[in-house]
């Protein structure tokens, strides 16, 4: 006999977000943030298979592990940025040569 299909999983799998996380944290962070996506992506995956075969519990647990790995990566690509933004300004001053500077600040000394 043929059984019912089952409807569509209530849980998310959060692959646009983790499959999102982990470009991002290629680009961004040298692959440091692109490890949690690639786990995110690995759970999420998981989560409407395990719905098919009837494995509610483990459904929302996958659900819930790519989540959990998607705040993570999110963390670490968001830590990165900010990092790569103070690093670009110190990279920005330095290249402003020490007469300009001596200048600037005579002129503000009047």
């Amino acid at each position: 006999m043929n059984q019912p299909a089952r409807a569509a999983s209530p849980y998310s799998n959060y692959l646009p977000w983790s499959i999102t996380l982990t470009v991002l944290g290629a680009c961004l962070c040298c692959l440091i943030g692109s490890v949690p996506g690639i786990v995110a992506i690995v759970y999420g995956g998981k989560v409407d298979g395990l719905w098919a075969a009837g494995d509610e519990d483990g459904a929302r647990r996958a659900s819930e592990t790519a989540k959990v790995w998607c705040w993570v990566g999110t963390a670490l690509v968001g830590l990165s940025l900010i990092g790569n933004l103070v690093r670009a300004f110190i990279d920005a001053s330095t290249l402003v040569p020490q007469a300009v500077i001596d200048q600037l600040q005579d002129a503000l000394r009047g």
